[in-house]
């Protein structure tokens, strides 16, 4: 009896172990008075980092900087924690923008050779880019993708050198991507389901050991430069061409672009910069009476932090960088009756402000080290030349403030906690797939996501049962207790997910799933279950049913999302009593309704609408259509009538009903071919950007497009040709008094 005792007392002590979680101070920097005329002369990173203002606790560390690194974009580690570092190395050089589509630009590979956290060894792995955006590491190989163009390339270092030296292009889209170079895509991110997808582009694709392939989505968000996941692989896009630091984030992008009103609380769209900002691209309407920035408008490379060295109320945080407010968003991702809802975690503060006016964060990354990395291109202009013109608001700011002169220098920072020791430096690259599976429980999603990617793209058969295993497994009273930091519920998702992209994932193992006591667990056996559904399964349907009342309603809103791909009657059935059981939940509700719809598509409404014109007018339209989509809905909306800010007021005009739309076509080709300035029906928009770098089919395609919606006839490509030989060489931006004297 005593010694059971003994064993009670002990595990006792073990369990309050366990549980006891070091507390940490959250508490937020003073703000000081505004700085309202900041000097714009370069800082070195130590007298930059001095600028910089977090909550207690945290503090900075350099990575890299010049000249280790020039204009950095984008960053990414191969499994070893070798970073790759993406330069725009010509972007904006001046305020014209002079030579910007010179490929010249480089992505460099740092190592760390000592382990202190800071990059000591660089060499350039690919030279003579045309402005490198997107890059992705695999296994052995960079898939990289440049400004302009579709198509992706993989590079390889065969001799391990440092440069790579075998080059092969795996994916062709002959189309070429035209416009400014900001409204271009972004991403290449693995996502959970193991799609790669990107921003702007619908198409996703998916990395094998037996080549890559290639799906197109209807109706996912667009997004601009940045794209992130959560834990579960929900994607969170922003736009800062529509001023919109978070979107697309209620459900995975195959379901479609679901933005309901309140997903961003009260206030989230105002930033709260320590400097006042004078070179807003909106110009007096964005700044506050000091001056300083009061709406976002530059967001760009957010990041879910799924890292484990920060204090742990930062997992699962977005972070948004703001480059023309200096600063860097924490928002805290609630989930209020199955909608996610978007917090500042400071009262009227930010997360990361600096004073200095040439800190320009452009991405934030997990590291593999659990802190979280930032990407400072440290110069004078961020805007693109369009936005730089004569005749603009940001030409004088530059050219007095001198920001013109403040290129070629870029930053790498990593946040930390002083309480918190970041971890070694990888080491998964050579692993076996026995090795490599231990990996999917890790607390760093950062290891989570890389090893799920190397085993899929090993594809070693001999880790199935073992993956299989560790899903079929719930976790015991001990494991809990002496794996404390391990979240076995991920690593179930993972383990499923991971036997999904090698193929061998099965109805028995899935149907089990749906009773898993991890409503993580059973959203993911929901969504595998969606093969099955398109292949007339019924008795999967019948084992679906049981989560009807299941009791966590992201299960519910996920069976509702699913259920769209069974055309069985039973799953009608289901989805109707839903819809009488959740009409009061506005997600359910929503997901319901869209997978009731089942086939009908807005293309397919498109074809039908089309349906009586010409063979070649309604090829125009289609292709229209998709490059409408790309690259307009941005600012025009889906609908073309005008995207909204939080604040109620158009990004842009609406094209629905509008004069101009319905009008003189050679003054519309004008607008698009040289972009449009000035009041419109008596209301400011902003400048509408130039688009004569594209073909004149594709101009003519926009425009029939714009016009069918408007039940007009289309525009041939003759007409935008003889409209760009009246333009010549003209530069500067229409104004409607021009166009219609």
């Amino acid at each position: 009896m005593k010694l059971k005792k003994k064993y009670v007392l002990l595990i006792g002590i073990l369990a309050l172990n366990g549980c006891i979680k070091k507390l940490y101070s959250d508490e937020i920097y003073q703000k000081h008075e505004i700085v309202r005329e900041a000097p714009s002369t370069f800082l070195s990173p130590e007298e930059s980092m001095e600028t910089f203002h977090l909550p207690a606790g945290y503090k900075v560390e350099l990575v890299a900087s010049e000249p280790m690194v020039d204009e950095p974009v984008a960053i990414a580690w191969d499994g070893d924690g070798k970073m790759y570092v993406a330069e725009m190395n010509t972007y904006m050089q001046d305020v014209n923008g002079s030579g910007t589509d010179n490929a010249i630009s480089k992505i460099k590979l740092l190592i760390d050779t000592d382990g202190d956290g800071k990059m000591d060894k660089s060499t350039v792995f690919i030279d003579s880019l045309m402005l490198p955006r997107m890059i992705l590491p695999l296994k052995d190989e960079l898939i990289v993708n440049e400004t302009y163009s579709y198509d992706l390339w993989s590079y390889k270092d065969t001799n391990n050198d440092g440069v790579a030296d075998k080059k092969e292009r795996v994916y062709y889209n002959p189309k070429r991507r035209g416009g400014n170079l900001e409204h271009q895509q972004s991403g290449l991110v693995w996502n959970l389901d193991n799609w790669v997808y990107t921003t702007y582009n619908p198409m996703r694709f998916k990395f094998q050991a037996g080549g890559i392939q290639v799906d197109t989505l209807e109706n996912m968000p667009s997004g601009q430069w940045g794209l992130t996941q959560d834990e579960m692989g929900i994607n969170y896009y922003s736009s800062a061409g529509s001023e919109n630091p978070a979107y697309g984030f209620q459900q995975p992008p195959a379901y479609g672009n679901y933005n309901p009103e309140g997903r961003l609380s009260k206030g989230f769209i105002e930033p709260w910069p320590i400097v006042s900002t004078p070179d807003v691209q909106g110009g007096p309407k964005r700044l506050r009476e000091d001056n300083t920035l009061n709406h976002f408008t530059g967001v760009a490379g957010q990041e879910i932090f799924l890292g484990h060295k920060l204090p742990p109320s930062t997992y699962g945080d977005l972070f948004i960088p703001e480059p023309v407010g200096r600063l860097i968003r924490r928002a805290k991702v609630k989930t209020e009756n199955g909608k996610k809802v978007l917090y500042n975690a400071y009262d009227k503060t930010e997360f990361m402000a600096s004073t200095d006016l040439n800190f320009r964060p452009v991405q934030a990354k997990t590291g593999p080290d659990g802190a979280l990395y930032i990407v400072d291109m440290y110069r004078g202009i961020i805007q693109e030349s369009n936005w730089t013109r004569e005749g603009s608001s940001l030409r004088p700011v530059i050219i007095r403030k001198e920001l013109d002169k403040n290129i070629g220098r870029g930053r790498i920072y990593r946040i930390v906690h002083e309480d918190i020791t970041p971890d070694v430096k990888p080491n998964l690259s050579n692993k076996s797939a026995a090795e490599l599976i231990p990996y999917l429980g890790h607390p760093n999603g950062w290891y989570r996501n890389t090893a799920q990617k190397l085993l899929i793209l090993m594809d070693d058969k001999s880790a199935v049962e073992e993956l299989r295993h560790i899903a079929d497994s719930n976790m015991s009273f001990f494991d809990k207790l002496f794996n404390s930091d391990k979240d076995f519920g991920i690593e179930r998702v993972h383990a499923l997910w991971t036997l999904e992209g090698m193929g061998v994932i099965d109805k028995e193992l899935i149907t089990k799933k749906l009773k898993d006591s991890d409503p993580r667990v059973r959203i993911t056996a929901i969504r595998l279950s969606e093969n099955f559904l398109r292949n007339g399964d019924a008795n999967m349907v019948s084992s679906l049913a049981n989560l009807l009342k299941d009791s966590n309603i992201e299960v519910v809103n996920q069976l509702a999302l699913s259920l769209r791909y069974s055309k069985d009657q039973n799953a009608t059935d289901i989805l109707n009593e839903m819809a009488d059981m959740y009409f009061e939940n506005e997600i359910v509700s929503h997901s319901v309704t869209e997978s009731l719809k089942k086939d009908d598509s807005a293309l397919a409404k498109l074809k039908e609408q089309i349906a009586e014109r010409s063979l070649g007018e309604k090829q125009s339209i289609l292709r229209g259509y998709d490059s409408y989509k790309q690259l307009c809905t941005t600012c025009h909306g889906p609908n073309l009538m005008g995207l909204a800010t939080e604040d109620g007021s158009l990004i842009a005009p609406s094209l629905i009903g509008s004069e101009r739309v319905k009008g003189d076509k050679t003054i519309l080709s004008k607008i698009l071919l040289n972009g449009l300035i000035g009041p419109i029906e008596g209301k400011e928009y902003g400048i509408m950007m130039p688009l004569k770098s594209n073909s004149d089919d594709w101009i003519a395609d926009v425009l029939t497009y714009v016009r069918a919606m408007n039940n007009e006839d289309g525009v041939h490509k003759r007409v935008v040709r003889d409209a760009r030989a009246e333009t010549g060489d003209r530069e500067d931006y229409w104004t409607l008094e021009e166009l219609t004297k």
